[in-house]
């Protein structure tokens, strides 16, 4: 019997001991091909889906890897039934392939004939593909290239799709060689970049997932001057498609006249055009109103930044951009929605994944400090809260009156330093900054004054800014080096990620950054925080927990 740090159960449950010796290494071996789903302290629980291995043999990982893995790191014996299943769960990806025929087109063809039998007789198939030419090929009608996929998916069958892709309107796009905002000093892709967009150019299409101050833009500009072709970029919010102009006209040698913005505000289309989710997903009178967008030039590739916030809407409409090469940007493929399958199947499989910790050694992002303070509710409060109905629980746990004295000697703890509060509940942050004398950020303030906000905060003329839910996402603010969180979106994991990625920027100094999450003490609010913490615990962060009474007074 081995000591190591994992427990393979036949469940498909791994127990991972955090505090064994080769703990991270484990932790880095299974963080291609198993979820975290459980983080407390000493053991974190992971689950073997098929998604995920499916996920780990479309970047190259094949079942023996896995399988030598769990024997490597597993304390037990693995039970033999469970080796089986993941060699044979792996095994289905691929045995159906998309490609393209000399004379009938986009077909799908089968190494396993009983296979391509059992899929074509599911009545989900029906319309999706045409005439038989062999017993190995069926023709595929090229409009349902996307929702074949989706539909194979769900049978158990994903299909490997090698059917290419248009070449696109050609465009030059290169990088370039020098940094205007460091006195044009040279630059070029981060290793760990290029790496991202070689594997995004093998698969074709993807998903590349890389922690937040890594520098997805660049792989984005780096996947564009690969492609050199017209270019489709779908983003969160128009701060964020201003930010991606400006970043291109830093890092690219594309002009000011070829890059458009598709947004409320303007509705440009040039070689280049950055558009918001918003708009492609605004309704008039039942109908997509601006759809034609996607057909507005003859894209060589799409871009969907923050994909794991990509509105269901916009995944029909990516079931007709199969012909394009897709690719989508994350700090984080979980979705609270359920649907990372559709990400699989209509944007493509993950092609590169950085674990944080892995660029916070290479000194590319900030090493990171988080502590989740507890406040306990006064009689009076708790009594409230436990009389309250339940969906009024949260908000009540929430918006606990005793934050924001912990937010004021947090904030004094670190004066100086550029300091972010962020919360869910706009009565709760303006409170907070009426009482700290803050400027506040929320879904009201308009673009231009969002702008100026963030500006001011880069250049240090403000020190401290209170944000709602806007700042969760694409907001670039390299200088934050403290976040205090109040209040949040449930126990939504991929917001923890984007906040704390708000302030994982490399510091000038090199200094920690601080990421506080101010929870009350047996409510939903303190067990919001521990599904919240999940995802940051699968990239090696540990939340230390103290009491509010033990925080020095200020």
């Amino acid at each position: 019997m081995a000591d190591g740090p994992l427990i393979v159960q036949s469940d498909k449950t791994l127990l991972l001991e955090v505090d064994h010796p080769q703990a991270d290494a484990a932790r880095r071996a299974i963080a291609p091909f198993a979820e975290l789903e459980r983080a407390p302290e000493h053991v974190h629980t992971y689950r073997l889906t098929p998604l995920g291995l499916w996920n780990a043999r479309a970047a190259g990982h094949d079942a023996e890897q896995v399988v030598n893995v769990l024997l490597a790191f597993s304390r037990y014996s693995v039970p033999h039934a469970l080796l089986v299943d993941v060699a044979e769960t792996m095994s289905r990806y691929g045995r159906l392939q998309l490609s393209q025929h000399p004379v009938h087109g986009l077909v799908l063809t089968s190494t396993d004939r009983a296979v391509l039998a059992e899929v074509l007789k599911s009545k989900r198939t029906a319309g999706l593909v045409g005439e038989r030419i062999d017993e190995d090929t069926v023709v595929v009608h090229p409009s349902e290239r996307g929702h074949l996929k989706q539909v194979l998916l769900k049978l158990g069958w994903p299909a490997e799709d090698l059917a290419g892709y248009v070449d696109g309107e050609k465009h030059p796009i290169a990088l370039s060689p020098t940094d205007p905002a460091h006195g044009d000093a040279p630059w070029e892709l981060r290793p760990y970049q290029e790496q991202a967009v070689d594997g995004f150019w093998h698969g074709g299409s993807g998903v590349v997932v890389l922690p937040c101050g890594a520098g997805k833009t660049i792989v984005g500009a780096g996947a564009m001057a690969r492609s050199a072709t017209t270019t489709l970029i779908l983003v969160t919010n128009t701060v964020s498609a201003r930010q991606w102009r400006d970043e291109l006209l830093r890092r690219t040698t594309l002009t000011e006249d070829e890059i458009g913005e598709y947004s409320g505000a303007r509705k440009e289309v040039r070689p280049v055009t950055i558009a918001t989710y918003q708009v492609l997903t605004t309704k008039r009178k039942g109908v997509y109103t601006h759809l034609e967008l996607l057909d507005a030039r003859d894209w060589g590739l799409v871009i969907y930044d923050e994909v794991h916030l990509l509105p269901a809407p916009i995944f029909r409409m990516t079931a007709d951009l199969q012909a394009r090469r897709r690719l989508g940007l994350t700090a984080t493929l979980v979705r609270e929605d359920g649907r990372e399958d559709e990400v699989f199947s209509l944007i493509g499989p993950k092609r590169y994944d950085a674990p944080w910790k892995d660029i916070e050694a290479q000194g590319y992002i900030a090493p990171a400090d988080c502590v989740e303070v507890r406040l306990t509710l006064p009689e009076r409060d708790r009594m409230l809260y436990a009389t309250a109905e339940p969906e009024d629980k949260y908000r009540l746990a929430a918006c606990a009156p005793g934050k924001n004295q912990i937010v004021e000697q947090l904030v004094a703890r670190h004066q100086g330093d550029p300091t972010l509060i962020i919360g869910q509940y706009i009565d709760q942050l303006e409170e907070l900054a009426d009482h700290l004398g803050a400027q506040i950020i929320t879904g009201a303030t308009s673009v231009r004054e969002r702008q100026r906000l963030f500006d001011a905060f880069r250049t240090g003329e403000i020190t401290t800014l209170v944000v709602s839910k806007v700042a969760n996402f694409s907001i670039d603010l390299p200088e934050a080096s403290v976040a205090i969180q109040v209040s949040g979106s449930f126990g939504s994991r991929q917001e923890e990620a984007q906040r704390l990625g708000r302030i994982m920027r490399p510091k000038a100094d090199g200094r920690t950054a601080h990421f506080y999450a101010v929870v009350a003490r047996d409510t939903v609010d303190q067990d919001f925080a521990a599904h919240r913490q999940r995802f940051l615990a699968e990239q090696g962060y540990a939340y230390r927990i103290v009491d509010a009474d033990d925080l020095p007074v200020t």
